[in-house]
C-alpha cells in the first residue's frame, strides 16, 4: 500500500499560497461551516473556489479569504477556539488555520492522501482525526508535530465522523459498508460496524453523554421501480438514526419522508446544546427540517416507511422550513434557536430563527453574478424535485458524480428487476456509448430518460437537458491518490501495466485508450438469459479504485476476485492463469488508472 511523504510546509511558503486572491465572481459553493465560541465570527469551506471565508456573524461582513487545499470538504474547530481545520479532498491534505485579528492565519497543510473527507479534533486538541475516504482509513494527526502519526481501518468509503465528548469513542460513517463504524481512539483501533443498509450517510454528532451518535442516511430497497413503490417509500427513502457507543447494539432509526411530499438528500445534522432540538439539513429538497429531539420515536425494529403520522400532526416536533439552494453543513449558535448555514447553491450562509421557522438573511460570499450553463445543469442534478413526489435526486445514487455501494434498478434497458451497479460520470460526455449494455448513443437523450424513467419525474425541457449535459462534462475527478507524489507509477504499477498491456493478460484488447474503454460490446460470458440485450459496454477503468463492487451486476466483490475468477485472463481471452504476483502487480495498476 503507498504511504504519502509527511510534510509541513513552511509559513513562508504557506503565506504566499493564501496570498493568492479569489476572484469574486468564482462560486464560492460552501460545503461546511464552523462557529466560534463565543458566535462572534465563522469559517466557511467553499468547494468551488478551494477557500475558506472567515466571516463576521454580527454584520455579515467577509473579513477574510485564504485558498486552502484543492475541493474542500469538511471542517474542525479545535477545543482553543482559534484553530479550523479544513480537508482538501482533492489535494489529500489538511490546512491548519489560525484567526488572529480578524485574518485568517496558515499555521501548516498536512498531506495524508487518499481524498480526506471528515475531520475531528480531540477534546485536548492534541491529535486530530481525518476520514481517508479512497482507502478505509482514518489517518491520526499529531497536532504538535503537524504529521500522520498512524491509520486505523475503519472500513469503506468513510466520510463523517463525530467524536464523544471524552475523545475515548469515535463514529465514523462507513458509507461503502453500509453502516457506522465505532472506534477506540486510545487503542486506535475499530471496536465493531454497525451495518443497517444505509447510503449517503451524512454530519454526524454525539449525544452529550457520549452514549449515542446521531445522522441522517438514506436507505435504497430493492424493489421494482414504479410508481406505486417509490411512494411507498420501497425504493429509496430517508431516515434519521443513532448508533451506540458503549457498545454494540441495532441502530435506532425514525423515518423522515411525508406521503406526497418526500425529502431527499438529508446531509448536516446538528443537534441543541440541551438536547431539545435536532435539525437536518435536506440538500435535495432545499430545506431545514426541524425535530423535538426529546420525543424522537425511534425505533430499532418496525416502524414505517414514512414519517410517523404523530410528527405530521405536531408542528413542535416535526417541521420543514425552506430555505432554496443547497443547504449542506450547519451549526446552531449558543442561544439554540439561531443555526448557520452553508447554502452551495446559493454560495451564502444563511441565518435561520427555529423559533419563528424564518428566515432571517443570507450572508452573500461570493460568486458569478449570473449562473453558468454547467452551474444550472449542478442545481438540477442535486434536485430532489425532479423526481417523483422528490424521493430522490440524480445525486442520490452518483453521489457528487461518482457511484454507490449498491446494485441498482434504473429501467435503463427496459426491464425490471435487472439490478447493475452505478456507473460513475466522470468523462461521461467521452465514453459513448452509454449504459452498461451500450445501447444508448446519445447523451442527451440518456439524460432525459433518467429524469422520466429512472426518477419517474417530468419531462425536461431542452435548455434543462443542455444544462445537465454542461454539468456532467465540467465534472472533474478527484486526482489518483494511487500513484506517487509527482504522479508517477509505483514500480508494482509499472510492472502490472506491463502484465496489463500483455497478449497473456490481454487487458488493453478492450480497456485502451486515454481512458481505457474501446467502446465496443462484447461478451465476456458473464451476461444471463433474462438480459434484453447480449453482450456489455467495456467501462472506462478511470477511477477504479473508488469502487467496490465490479461487473455490471457487482457479483466481484474486489478486484482479486474480479482477476482470478468471474473476469479473470483465462476465462476472458483463453490464457493462462496469471500468477498471484502478477496479480498483485495488475492490481496496483488498475488502481493507479
Amino acid at each position: 500500500m503507498i504511504r504519502y511523504s509527511l510534510f509541513s510546509l513552511c509559513l513562508c511558503v504557506a503565506s504566499q499560497i493564501c496570498a493568492a486572491p479569489i476572484p469574486g465572481d468564482v462560486d464560492r459553493s460552501p460545503v461546511d461551516l464552523v462557529l466560534s465560541q463565543d458566535n462572534a465570527w465563522l469559517v466557511t469551506a467553499n468547494q468551488s473556489s478551494d477557500s475558506v471565508s472567515l466571516v463576521s456573524t454580527s454584520d455579515g461582513v467577509v473579513l477574510d479569504e485564504v485558498a486552502v487545499g484543492r475541493h474542500p470538504a469538511a471542517l474542525a474547530l479545535a477545543p482553543n477556539g482559534k484553530q479550523v481545520l479544513v480537508t482538501g479532498s482533492y489535494s489529500g491534505d489538511m490546512t491548519v488555520l489560525e484567526v488572529r485579528d480578524r485574518r485568517l492565519e496558515l499555521i501548516a497543510a498536512i498531506h495524508v492522501g487518499y481524498e480526506p473527507t471528515g475531520v475531528a479534533v480531540s477534546p485536548d486538541g492534541k491529535e486530530a482525526y481525518v476520514a481517508c475516504s479512497a482507502n478505509a482509513e482514518v489517518a491520526v494527526i499529531d497536532l504538535t508535530s503537524n504529521e500522520v502519526v498512524a491509520r486505523i481501518e475503519v472500513g469503506r468509503w468513510p466520510r463523517y465522523m463525530a467524536l464523544s465528548p471524552d475523545g475515548t469513542r469515535l463514529a465514523v460513517g462507513t458509507s461503502g459498508d453500509r453502516g457506522v463504524s465505532v472506534v477506540d481512539t486510545k487503542k486506535r483501533k475499530m471496536l465493531y460496524l454497525e451495518k443497517f443498509v444505509g447510503l449517503n450517510i451524512g454530519h454526524m454528532q454525539t449525544s452529550r453523554n457520549g452514549r449515542h451518535v446521531y445522522f441522517p442516511w438514506v436507505t435504497y430497497r430493492r424493489n421494482p421501480l414504479n410508481a406505486r413503490n417509490i411512494r411507498l417509500g420501497w425504493v429509496l427513502a430517508t431516515r434519521i438514526a443513532r448508533v451506540k457507543l458503549d457498545g454494540k447494539a441495532r441502530r435506532e432509526a425514525v423515518s423522515l419522508d411525508p406521503q406526497g411530499k418526500a425529502i431527499a438528500d438529508p446531509h448536516g445534522l446538528a443537534l441543541t446544546s440541551d438536547e431539545n432540538r435536532l435539525v437536518v439539513s435536506a440538500s435535495g429538497t432545499h430545506e431545514l427540517l426541524l425535530y423535538r429531539a426529546t420525543d424522537l420515536p425511534l425505533q430499532d425494529y418496525g416502524g414505517t416507511d414514512h414519517v410517523p403520522s404523530s410528527l405530521l400532526r405536531d408542528k413542535d416536533r416535526f417541521d420543514r422550513i425552506d430555505v432554496g439552494g443547497r443547504p449542506m453543513g450547519l451549526r446552531i449558535a449558543k442561544d439554540d434557536k439561531t443555526v448557520f448555514v452553508a447554502n452551495y447553491l446559493d454560495n451564502s450562509v444563511q441565518v435561520v430563527d427555529i423559533e419563528t421557522r424564518q428566515l432571517v438573511r443570507a450572508i452573500p460570499l461570493g460568486g458569478a453574478s449570473e449562473p453558468s450553463l454547467a452551474r444550472l445543469g449542478e442545481a438540477i442534478f442535486f434536485d430532489g424535485r425532479r423526481s417523483l413526489d422528490q424521493w430522490y435526486s440524480c445525486h442520490s445514487c452518483h453521489y457528487d458524480g461518482g457511484s454507490n455501494s449498491v446494485t441498482m434498478d434504473t429501467l435503463n434497458d427496459d426491464t425490471n428487476q435487472t439490478y447493475k451497479t452505478v456507473l460513475p460520470l466522470f468523462n461521461v460526455n467521452k465514453t459513448s456509448p452509454w449504459t452498461w449494455h451500450g445501447w444508448q448513443t446519445d447523451l442527451h437523450a440518456a439524460m432525459r430518460k433518467s429524469i422520466t424513467s429512472t426518477m419517474i419525474g417530468e419531462e425536461p425541457n431542452d435548455e434543462d437537458v443542455d444544462a445537465l449535459v454542461a454539468y456532467l462534462k465540467a465534472l472533474q475527478p478527484p486526482p489518483n491518490p494511487f500513484r506517487q507524489k509527482d504522479g508517477s507509477l509505483t514500480e508494482a504499477a509499472i510492472r502490472g501495466k506491463a502484465v496489463f498491456e500483455s497478449d497473456r493478460a490481454n487487458c488493453a484488447s478492450c480497456h485502451n485508450g486515454p481512458l481505457f474503454t474501446d467502446g465496443q460490446i462484447h461478451d465476456v460470458g458473464v451476461g444471463r438469459d433474462s438480459d434484453k440485450y447480449k453482450g456489455f459496454n467495456t467501462p472506462s477503468l478511470v477511477g477504479l479504485y473508488r469502487k467496490i463492487a465490479f461487473l455490471h451486476d457487482g457479483r466481484a466483490k474486489s478486484l482479486g476476485d474480479l482477476l482470478t475468477d468471474l473476469h479473470s485472463p483465462k476465462k476472458v481471452s483463453g490464457s493462462e492463469q496469471l500468477r498471484d504476483d502478477e496479480v498483485q502487480d495488475l492490481i496496483a495498476y488498475l488502481k493507479s488508472l
